[in-house]
């Protein structure tokens, strides 16, 4: 019986071509899926080209709105060019200071006491003569009231605020540091030139050890020489409260007070330069008042 032979048909493969080795080759690609591909191409451009469009007129038609720059109210002004802040004036009736027996014919101006705006704390201030006038001894000294146990400025800047509040003066040169002695114990000193209407040549100075209170200030001598450490001390020693002030400050002065030095209370209290180191060419204050006095006296009595 003779079985018959089957052929083999490929219309599962879909209408793919058959290569000659027997192979079948890759679909051929539909017509339709290139025109979609052009269409969404296209289509994205013309979006792009109207989203610019857009952006382009809203830019030229409507800019953007500035804010007005707010004016600069406060300009910057470095800390060394600050001047300084005046003191606050307070009561009358607070304690200011007096000397006790003046020595001179200089003019004594005791000024009211008043609130320190950058410490908070009591000032008063005391001055005796004339800054320009260099015929005359010029003494100005400051009292603080409650100093605490914070360190305090160095006597150079100490110097230069002083000198700057109130009497409108400033530091152009300095010269050598030293102590005295006083009623309210040692005092730190520093030769300096004040300059202001004119120059003198004064001594600064600061106390050490009367805390709970400060002392600081300047002395000048007449002629444009620098006191003597002696007429530092006899300047302090007559320095007094005029008027009531805390426990503290009045505790001060009243032991300050027992320490005080007879020599000073005498006519030849200040003694010349040549007298305590051996130099020439000064003449002490109290003789140079008494030439003062007496060519004061002689021009009065020429006057018609």
């Amino acid at each position: 019986m003779t079985r018959e032979r089957r052929e083999p048909h490929f219309d599962a493969l879909g209408g793919a071509d058959i290569q000659a080795d027997g192979a079948p080759t890759a679909p051929a690609l539909r017509p339709f899926g290139a025109a979609r591909f052009t269409l969404r191409a296209t289509a994205a451009a013309a979006v792009i080209a109207v989203l610019s469009l857009y952006a382009r007129n809203t830019i030229r038609t409507d800019p953007p709105v500035r804010e007005p720059e707010q004016a600069v109210t406060v300009a910057f002004v470095p800390a060394s060019a600050l001047p300084v802040r005046p003191a606050l004036p307070i009561a009358e009736a607070g304690p200011r200071l007096r000397l006790e027996d003046p020595a001179g014919f200089e003019a004594i101006r005791p000024e009211p006491a008043r609130i320190n705006a950058a410490t908070s704390l009591r000032e008063a201030s005391l001055s005796r003569g004339d800054f320009s006038a260099i015929e005359e001894s010029h003494l100005r000294v400051t009292l603080t009231q409650g100093v605490t146990s914070e360190p305090t400025p160095s006597l150079f800047v100490a110097l230069a605020r002083r000198a700057a509040d109130g009497p409108g003066l400033s530091v152009t040169r300095t010269g050598e540091r030293g102590r005295v002695v006083t009623k309210f114990g040692a005092v730190e000193t520093l030769e300096a030139v004040l300059a202001g209407g004119t120059s003198r040549t004064c001594t600064g100075f600061l106390s050490l050890e009367a805390a709970p209170v400060r002392l600081e200030g300047w002395l000048c001598a007449p002629l444009a020489r620098p006191p003597e450490a002696a007429a530092l001390a006899c300047a302090l020693d007559g320095l007094a409260l005029d008027g009531s002030a805390d426990a503290a400050t009045e505790a001060v002065f009243r032991e300050a007070a027992a320490r005080r030095d007879p020599r000073c209370r005498s006519e030849n209290s200040v003694s010349t330069v040549s007298d305590q180191g051996g130099q020439t060419g000064s003449i002490g204050p109290a003789r140079i008042d008494e030439k003062i006095r007496r060519k004061r006296g002689e021009n009065v009595q020429a006057r018609p």
